[in-house]
């Protein structure tokens, strides 16, 4: 059974890593940012909800974002292990996963956090050429992370595995899958 969380700062990879590894390893990517398209395009009750919030700039409250996670995590593709990305994003969602993997009597095998050099990440964000990201935005939103996901990586620190995220795709991925291998 696999049940990781991938955490690290945006642009670290963690979405192209989670695709890649949930092929290799067999179980589905389970990302905060897929959850709300879908609901938002099947105009689930969750998703007109989260859409208030998206349409105006603001973050989706943790109750919606946890409903939605519990709802994806019941899904039978979710039973044997699953990947997630952007969940959770601070302790108090942390907290409300432990609880809905208790409640199967299951609980995270790992969280591995990517970790990249500033630098390097403005210069990944940047290469995507989106307008939204300006140096100055880029270096905003790393702020933004660590001071909201140091908590997070203390909570984690009895299951927390740190994999250098610079390189290749497969370069990455192999390390974490090493990571992982060496924790079993």
């Amino acid at each position: 059974m696999t049940r990781v969380v991938l955490v690290g700062p945006p642009g670290a990879g963690k979405g192209t890593q989670a695709a890649a590894l949930s092929e290799r390893l067999g179980v589905p990517h389970i990302s905060t940012g897929e959850l709300f398209r879908t609901h938002v395009g099947e105009q689930t009750p969750l998703g007109r909800e989260a859409k208030r919030y998206l349409d105006s700039g603001e973050l989706v409250p943790d109750s919606v974002t946890n409903e939605m996670v519990r709802e994806r995590l019941t899904e039978p593709d979710a039973k044997s292990g699953f990947l997630l990305d952007g969940f959770p994003r601070n302790t108090k969602q942390a907290d409300v996963l432990a609880q809905m993997l208790a409640e199967s009597d299951t609980a995270l095998d790992a969280v591995i956090e990517l970790q990249v050099p500033e630098d390097v990440l403005v210069d990944r964000l940047l290469a995507r050429g989106r307008t939204d990201d300006t140096e100055d935005v880029i270096r905003r939103r790393q702020q933004v992370y660590r001071s909201e996901t140091a908590p997070l990586l203390q909570y984690y620190s009895g299951i927390l595995v740190t994999v250098d995220g610079v390189g290749d795709v497969d370069q990455v991925s192999a390390r974490v899958l090493e990571a992982l291998g060496n924790r079993s």
